[in-house]
Parts: C-alpha cells; sequence; structure tokens
C-alpha cells in the first residue's frame, strides 16, 4: 500500500498547519481546540487555546508569560521522544535547539512521516538540548536567514570580543541588548563558560525569565537587578566594569542614565549585516543568533534526507531556489503571523516594571 502524502493530511488554513486526521494545529496563529506549540515565543504561542501539548518547559513558559488562565485550558506535558497517538496519527516531539524546551514536532501516519520544526539553530547551547535531525518525507522548516550573506560566526569567538573590550575600558559599563526569552540567558551561560564569574546586572524586564530558567534546572549564577537610581541621577557605582543585560535600545532611554557611560552593544544574527548596528548606534555589535544560519538551513535539509521541504516564514524564495538547486522540491508556506522574529529582532525597549511596594 502506498502512503498518502503529507500534503493529503497536512494543510495550511488561515489560523496555520492543521493536522487533519489528529485534528490538530500546530503552533497556530490564533486560539484553537487542540494545539502542539513547538517553544515559547509568541510568534509560535498564543494564549486562549482549549487543549495545548507541549515540553514541560515550554508549557512552564507560556504560563510565565501569559498567565495559566490563558495559557491553554487544559495542558499536557509531553517527554521529548515519547510517542502520543492520536486518532491514528503517532506524534512524537524531538528537540529543536533554539530556546529552552523548544521541540520538532514528528508527525507519522499510514508511513508518511513530516517533521515541523518551529525555529531551531545547529550551534550548541549550554540552556537547551541541542537539534536533532529527524529523517522525513517532508520537512516544515523557517528561513530567518536565509541568504547567504548569513553566515553566523562562533558564539564563543563573540563572547571574547565582549570580554576584550571590558577590558580595554574597565571604566564603563557595557549595556547589551538582548530578547528576555532565550537570548538573555544563552548569553549568560556563555559569559560563565568563558570564565566570567562576576554578578551579570539585569534590566527588570528580564528577571522573571531568568529565574524561571534556573528553577527548570538551567544554573546561571549569580545575577542582580541593576541598582536604581539615586538622587543626583546616577547609581552609586554606574557598574563601570561590569555586564548589564537590558531589552535591545533600553540603553538609548533615561533607563541608562544609572549606568557609567555605557557601551552600547546588542546581540542578533542580523547583526551580521554592519548597517543595522551603525542606524542603531550599536557600539559593539554581537553576531549571536538562535536561528540557523545559511549553510545551517541547507545542511538541515541534506541531514533529514526529505525529498521535499516547507518553507513557514523568512527569505522563502532563496531558499526554495538553492534546495531546487539540490533536487530538493521546495514551497512556501506564508503562514499568517510568522515572520515577527521577536526573539532576533531589535525592537524598542520594553518598559521596565515598577519595584514592589
Amino acid at each position: 500500500m502506498t502512503s498518502p502524502h503529507p500534503d493529503t493530511w497536512m494543510r495550511v488554513t488561515p489560523k496555520g498547519l492543521f493536522c487533519e486526521p489528529a485534528g490538530v494545529y500546530i503552533d497556530p496563529s490564533r486560539a484553537v481546540d487542540r494545539a502542539i506549540i513547538s517553544h515559547g515565543h509568541s510568534d509560535h504561542a498564543r494564549p486562549g487555546h482549549r487543549a495545548v501539548l507541549a515540553t514541560a518547559e515550554t508549557l512552564a513558559i507560556m504560563r510565565a508569560r501569559m498567565g495559566a488562565d490563558r495559557a491553554g485550558g487544559s495542558q499536557q506535558a509531553m517527554a521529548l521522544g515519547a510517542p502520543l497517538d492520536i486518532n491514528g496519527v503517532t506524534i512524537r516531539l524531538v528537540p529543536a535547539g533554539h530556546v529552552l524546551g523548544s521541540a520538532q514536532v514528528v508527525l507519522e501516519w499510514r508511513g508518511s512521516r513530516i517533521v515541523v520544526s518551529g525555529d531551531y539553530k545547529r550551534a550548541a547551547d549550554p540552556t537547551c538540548a541541542g537539534f536533532e535531525p529527524v529523517p522525513c518525507d517532508v520537512f516544515v522548516t523557517e528561513a530567518t536567514f536565509a541568504l547567504p550573506v548569513f553566515r553566523h560566526p562562533p558564539a564563543a569567538g563573540e563572547i571574547q570580543r565582549l570580554l576584550a573590550s571590558i577590558r580595554l575600558f574597565p571604566e564603563r559599563c557595557h549595556v547589551i541588548g538582548v530578547y528576555a526569552l532565550g537570548k538573555a540567558q544563552r548569553l549568560i551561560a556563555l559569559l560563565r563558560q568563558a570564565g566570567w564569574e562576576r554578578p551579570i546586572y539585569l534590566h527588570g524586564a528580564l528577571i522573571a525569565l531568568c529565574e524561571l530558567y534556573e528553577s527548570l534546572g538551567v544554573p546561571l549564577g549569580p545575577l542582580l537587578p541593576v541598582p536604581p537610581l539615586q538622587k543626583r541621577g546616577k547609581a552609586e557605582a554606574g557598574l563601570a566594569g561590569e555586564i548589564v543585560l537590558a531589552p535591545p535600545s533600553a540603553d538609548s532611554t533615561p533607563w541608562s542614565r544609572r549606568l557609567a557611560d555605557p557601551v552600547s552593544c546588542a546581540a542578533s544574527g542580523w547583526l551580521r549585516v554592519r548597517q543595522r548596528a551603525k542606524m542603531r548606534g550599536i557600539e559593539l555589535p554581537l553576531v549571536i543568533s538562535d536561528h540557523a544560519d545559511w549553510d545551517e538551513l541547507l545542511a538541515t535539509a541534506s541531514d533529514v534526507q526529505a525529498p521535499e521541504v516547507w518553507i513557514t516564514h523568512g527569505r522563502e524564495d532563496a531558499l526554495a531556489y538553492a534546495l531546487g538547486t539540490r533536487g530538493i522540491r521546495a514551497r512556501a508556506l506564508h503562514l499568517v503571523g510568522r515572520g515577527e522574529d521577536e526573539d532576533e529582532a531589535l525592537p524598542e525597549a520594553a518598559p521596565e516594571p515598577a519595584p514592589a511596594a
């Protein structure tokens, strides 16, 4: 008996990818009855679903960000690699290497297999399990950095550039713009691996998720909130020679006045394009990404041995053309609500939460 092609049982709807025989959506853009969530970033994890299936870490992140009452009417934690049968569809979650709890969704029905990667990276990350390629008939991939210009350098080398700058400017504070979920914690862990044992100071908007990571078993070392403004408008010590993590662009707000002549830094894959750093006044751009770069996207398509690749968001045309030259059929899905890149963007800073009474 011939196995059905995945496009006969997995289809694109206005709400997102829908597995028809299982009656379940993968990372839907609107509230649905049953959803499988690949990871906790808000362009994949939306509030209001009646039932949610995800890793325990992703469910914890959703509750922390949305509130328990909006993270799913019922929530089912699924261990990585454990199979689950829904109406004859076998479902497994395998590591995606993107952020803590991130998973690829593997679905098999009548001998046909499709893997929905969510967002992923191939580089090592001390804060989450590494990507595992799964051979399949159709691989669903992102294409955030699907242009040849995007080739991410080793993250350890970028951390060494940061430490060299701190040695060169000991009288200044280094403020690094990072996204609150994934990037902040990865940067902290990379600094610890590089031997930075001193406290790392956090903008208030980053504290809750760092505490959550630690509660989920990811050690981050000593972390402290940035001291409040003193009467004369400056922190007592200004944190000269220290590292501060903050939402992107926080250093351009009045919040930064408490810091000692801050060096503006940011960590993002987009900073491979130097003009982006120049336009935003970033003195020290750190090219550290939680997404696969051009070479990794192509290598992954080869590793999973899929004759067909579906592209959810990003630079679809370039990736589809490159895969076609390698004999792989590729098409863009144009899913609604994707491509926001909230974990890689450099938006205006979020306000710092007010201190508790």
